[in-house]
């Protein structure tokens, strides 16, 4: 474990930087457009690319130098950083700008969580995978807490093009870290990258899922669960802005507040180890999350919101650390670069149909009929107003109901099965 946390803390002060940059250009847009759509295509085009790279991701992952597609992430993901610096300075920066980079990002960044996922695999033992993938949910909830906050305070104060210097340090501390350590390679019979591996490797990556017959559906399941979430995740941001008068306090208050809970819940299972039957905590977190997020969809302050953003992300470690424990006990090291591209193109699938149809729902068609005179107004007007936002609560809040409706379905026919 002594590797891993080292590389892991690198990775941690990395995403501290990203957060606090994605957080910024998160403001941005928002004040430069006022419009869902927009927010949720920089989603869109990270996840397209994404896509893209996760067809050669597992040959690649598990023919090359994992230490070296890491390093190689983060340095490119940088340069991109440097590209929206230098927009900004010359004042050029467009929203065209950052989906095209965004783009350029998707490809490498999900060519190095491959990497970083199948080598937590083969860093730590099996008795402890739960314990890594929970520190891994860490890095995200940990940067949560600190990362929106500064980014909320430094935009008034240093701008975006101070956040984005700030951003370039954290790299250099991310490649530092692992520049230096070993981390483990499964040897193959070769290490050749031709169309014919690539394609061989997609297929086989497929069959060995579709062969499994736990893994299927685990997978099915857990792929409705994110195309669900990623609706209404793709307009949580719009949604608190426009409900808050644009208030970027609020919403990095709410960010700090899922970080804090994720955190704690990482921390629970990392203590713990997880439940002897991660089956428990994959579908009870998803019940967890419907519970939390309905509340908050119906809140309409940071009273309710802050709390409420708590308890939903409390669950989220418990549910994707039992996820990735189960998939790493079902899949040989050797094979488990080319089944987890497989697995993660499908969650790279629904969260880009998601981020594509969320703007349009929003601003096209839940935010008209909730306006006063809207069709939907008269029945949900009482519960959720008619003023800015009030559409994007209700179909966030619908989004909502239906996670916990697959939570509560997935554990009643996995208990069965």
């Amino acid at each position: 474990m002594r590797t891993f946390t080292t590389i892991w803390f690198g990775q941690l002060v990395s995403t501290i930087g990203s957060y606090m940059t994605h957080f910024a250009i998160t403001i941005w847009v928002w004040e430069s457009t006022g419009k869902a759509t927009s927010l949720a295509l920089v989603l869109f085009f990270g996840y397209i690319s994404s896509i893209l790279a996760n067809i050669v991701g597992g040959t690649i992952v598990d023919r090359y130098n994992r230490k070296l597609l890491i390093m190689v992430g983060d340095g490119l993901v940088a340069l991109s950083t440097v590209s929206i610096l230098l927009l900004l300075l010359t004042g050029q920066l467009q929203i065209w700008h950052l989906y095209f980079i965004e783009a350029v990002n998707g490809i490498f960044l999900e060519i190095q969580e491959l990497a970083y996922s199948v080598a937590i695999s083969t860093m730590v033992p099996k008795k402890h995978y739960t314990r890594a993938s929970s520190m891994g949910s860490m890095l995200h909830y940990g940067s949560s807490i600190f990362a929106p906050a500064l980014g909320g305070v430094l935009y008034y104060i240093i701008g975006l093009g101070g956040i984005l210097a700030i951003d370039l340090a954290t790299f250099g501390v991310a490649i530092a870290t692992v520049a230096f350590l070993p981390i483990p390679q499964a040897e193959i019979e070769s290490k050749t990258l031709t169309f014919k591996a690539v394609i061989q490797d997609a297929v086989y990556g497929w069959r060995y899922i579709y062969q499994n017959s736990f893994l299927l559906p685990l997978l099915l399941w857990g792929s409705l669960f994110w195309l669900i979430h990623d609706l209404g995740g793709s307009i949580y941001a719009a949604t608190i802005l426009a409900r808050s008068g644009n208030d970027a306090a609020v919403l990095a208050s709410l960010s700090s507040a899922a970080g804090i809970g994720g955190v704690v819940g990482a921390v629970i299972i990392t203590a713990w180890g997880g439940s002897k039957n991660p089956i428990n905590s994959f579908f009870g977190g998803m019940i967890g999350a419907g519970l939390s997020k309905t509340i908050f969809g119906l809140g309409q302050s940071a009273s309710v919101w802050i709390p409420a953003q708590f308890c939903s992300s409390l669950n989220f470690p418990w549910l994707g650390s039992a996820d990735d424990a189960m998939w790493m006990e079902n899949v040989e090291a050797e094979d488990r670069g080319r089944v987890f591209a497989a697995r993660s193109l499908i969650r790279l699938i629904v969260g880009a149909i998601a981020s594509l149809m969320a703007g349009y729902l929003a601003d096209s068609i839940f935010e008209p009929a909730m306006r006063s005179g809207g069709v939907l107004a008269p029945i949900f007007g009482g519960i959720f107003g008619t003023g800015a936002g009030a559409g994007m609560a209700l179909f966030y809040t619908i989004t909502a109901i239906a996670l916990l409706a697959v939570g509560i379905g997935g554990f009643t026919v996995f208990k069965r099965s």
